[in-house]
């Protein structure tokens, strides 16, 4: 192991870190897209409505004061409501909000905006007459979106999905504002002490420059693999 002045070690631990971060954040923004493509597709105009507010709202307001809000103002809000309770029934409850949760949750409330719209350019792209020929073969509806229109949407979704993860991996250094230690602070903490930027923050880059070529890799192979039968190339394949 490379010890980098005692570094070393604790760089490698920042780095897992951010690592979770990154696909728990990723695997809520998937699911926060996929409601919001079907609140934005819906018919239903109180549906679509909170679809389009939640998109609108954030992606209007940049990512650090949104992550800022969420871990200040939400411990801030939590024990004012523990206070109530207190006042109220007597019961002493103390709740802090970790960094690494508020992280988890920012990243993807702030990217499953973004997914939605990958999501739902990517549904709309699907021919309805696709979705009759599974009727008429008697699919039900849950079948019908497993074995047609997910696997055609995906075909659609994956470039704009992959572009996301690529930004998303990015927006985790942000994190290290709120004091998770992950490995941009224990980099920025290592840098202070010993006024070497260059040997802390240049294998940090390494690290995010390394996790973005296999993801390249992997949605290459995704992409591949959704693409079977049909013309198109993908960009990621490109």
């Amino acid at each position: 192991m490379i010890d980098l002045q005692g570094y070393g070690p604790r760089l490698l631990e920042g780095a897992m870190v951010t690592l979770e971060l990154a696909l728990l954040s990723l695997v809520l923004a998937v699911i926060l897209g996929l409601l919001t493509a079907s609140a934005k597709l819906s018919r239903n105009r109180a549906i679509h409505a909170i679809g389009t507010l939640y998109t609108t709202l954030i992606r209007g307001v940049p990512d650090l004061v949104l992550m800022m809000l969420l871990f200040y103002g939400g411990q801030i809000g939590i024990n004012m409501l523990t206070d109530q309770l207190y006042d109220a029934f007597d019961v002493d409850i103390f709740i802090n909000v970790d960094a690494f949760v508020a992280g988890v949750i920012t990243i993807g409330l702030i990217f499953g905006a973004y997914m939605g719209e990958t999501f739902r350019g990517a549904f709309q792209s699907v021919e309805e007459g696709q979705m009759e020929a599974a009727r008429a073969y008697g699919m039900g509806p849950w079948l019908a979106f497993r074995r047609v229109r997910f696997p055609l949407m995906m075909r659609h979704a994956l470039p704009g999905i992959g572009n996301n993860w690529m930004v998303l991996l990015k927006t985790t250094a942000l994190v290290s504002i709120i004091g998770l230690t992950d490995m941009v602070r224990v980099a920025a903490e290592a840098t202070k002490a010993t006024h070497e930027p260059f040997l802390f923050m240049l294998p940090v880059a390494g690290v995010y420059l390394l996790i973005a070529s296999l993801s390249e890799w992997g949605f290459a192979k995704l992409s591949k693999r959704y693409s079977t039968g049909f013309g198109e190339a993908s960009e990621w394949t490109n």
